[in-house]
């Protein structure tokens, strides 16, 4: 299976419970991410995290679960076609 590229979009609704897990995962994946770019959105008080991604489908299928797993987090996720 190839790799292909992609994107993850992660919203974390509170920090001080999730932000530990969801960096320790994101770790585990470090090799197969190019780009993370988190921003705060306080108005909401809750932070954003886009992940640019080098992976196959199993892989962005087995971090997304993890991430997906983790009290109050919300992940959505594409690949490029090829």
């Amino acid at each position: 299976m190839s790799k292909r590229l992609g994107f993850v979009g992660i919203i974390i609704e509170d920090r001080k419970k999730s932000a530990q897990v969801v960096n320790r995962i994101l770790m585990d994946y470090g090799e197969d991410i190019i780009a993370r770019v988190g921003l705060p959105y306080r108005d909401r008080q809750c932070w954003v995290i886009t992940l640019t991604v080098d992976m196959t489908s199993d892989q962005l299928g087995a971090l997304t679960g993890k991430l997906g797993a983790v009290d109050s987090v919300t992940v959505r996720s594409a690949l490029a076609k090829e």
